[in-house]
């Protein structure tokens, strides 16, 4: 995003990767279906960024999800709203869009050097990169720096940059995993038995130590080590600071969203004759397989022959959380430049000249567009940095 503001101004842009071909991760994004953004309003929108909303929202000014959609249009890909408001490509991935837009840049004359490593600046202040024709040195104007986060260093992204910047004195918040699963400590059986079985129509309710509580539906995904998905993923930050200052955070699952307790308990309290428990759950309240399974883990055995208390659990099921998987497992991180090293235009202010974009800075969204929708606003942010910066040198 960088480069197509500084090539539509006329400055040569010269584009560097340390892997083969770029954007891998913003392929992997697409994998399941790209979503690029969000059509929801705008306040509700800009909530989504929680306690860096004021330094992302001056880029979501310029460039937010109706001028990111524009954009997309623009390269020659199509977009559609879905049923929960995410705005997806008609195609469903990420290729075409990242095949159409290379062209653009290419066309436009950005040029593009592949397993180029950034290893920082040497010691006349010029850019130090490995390359496949031995170590290189490159001196310009102005340097963005799109680092990306710490989350699938397969894919590039793997924190390396974050002594380079320490080394020069750039406070860096620690990476730490956003958008991730965590680990329960699961029985075996329950582990063995119900591992990669989605939870559906659930709603986890969690209040953290301050008494903030959040309680929001929707569906998330029971793992041999714990818990991950979209549910779990939209409370992951929440989540993780809970068990950073706390040691662990418990959340509340009502297994059965659209009934009353009193109704709950009613239905328990019927006489279930000859029937075993299980067979009184799922046909009076249709509580079988994994949320089943989740109740016989979590409920001791003695309630269950208490329908008031056995109804409380299933409304309110406590599980607890020991910690965050580890950061390359997630789909992003947390931590980064900290914005108190930046100006307004998303520069370095004790390296003149050089900018930062995206997830290398210290901020995180949740999935459904936002964390895309802020990159690519950061990029375009930086890009006009760069011109200002140009402009008053």
């Amino acid at each position: 995003m960088a480069a197509e503001i500084l090539t539509q101004n006329g400055v040569q842009v010269d584009l560097y990767d340390a892997m083969p071909s770029v954007g891998r991760k913003f392929l992997l994004a697409g994998k399941g279906g790209l979503n690029i953004t969000h059509s929801e309003a705008s306040e509700l929108f800009l909530s989504r960024y929680g306690a860096r909303r004021a330094q992302v929202e001056p880029w979501l000014k310029t460039f937010g999800p109706e001028a990111l959609r524009l954009w997309v249009h623009e390269i020659g890909v199509e977009t559609f709203i879905g049923t929960s408001g995410r705005v997806f490509p008609t195609e469903m991935k990420a290729a075409p869009l990242l095949r159409a837009w290379l062209h653009r840049l290419r066309a436009a004359g950005v040029r593009f050097h592949m397993r180029h490593r950034w290893q920082g600046w040497n010691e006349d202040g010029a850019l130090s990169f490995s390359s496949p024709d031995g170590d290189i040195s490159v001196r310009s104007d102005a340097v963005v720096l799109a680092l990306g986060g710490g989350s699938w260093a397969r894919l590039g992204s793997n924190g390396a940059w974050v002594p380079l910047l320490e080394q020069q004195g750039i406070p860096v918040a620690a990476l730490r995993p956003s958008n991730c699963g965590f680990n329960v400590s699961w029985s075996e059986h329950f582990q063995t038995r119900f591992a990669g079985h989605p939870l559906k129509s659930v709603v986890v309710t969690f209040t953290n130590q301050e008494g903030a509580t959040i309680r929001k539906q929707g569906e998330f995904m029971v793992t041999a080590t714990g818990v991950e998905g979209s549910l779990i993923y939209a409370l992951s930050a929440r989540l993780r600071d809970e068990i950073e200052s706390a040691g662990a955070a418990v959340i509340y699952l009502d297994l059965l969203p659209d009934r009353e307790l009193p109704f709950v308990i009613a239905e328990l309290a019927r006489p279930r004759g000859s029937r075993s428990m299980a067979s009184h759950l799922q046909s009076r309240l249709g509580i079988k397989g994994v949320k089943a399974g989740l109740l016989r883990e979590c409920v001791p055995a003695p309630d269950y022959a208490d329908p008031a208390r056995l109804g409380a659990a299933i409304k309110a099921l406590p599980v607890r959380l020991i910690a965050p998987r580890p950061l390359d497992e997630a789909i992003s991180s947390a931590g980064g430049v900290t914005f108190e090293a930046l100006d307004e235009r998303l520069m370095i202010r004790s390296l003149p000249g050089v900018f930062c974009a995206g997830e290398m800075l210290d901020w995180e969204a949740p999935t459904g567009g936002y964390l895309l929708t802020g990159c690519f606003a950061s990029g375009r942010a930086a890009g006009l940095g760069v011109l200002a910066w140009l402009a008053a040198g």
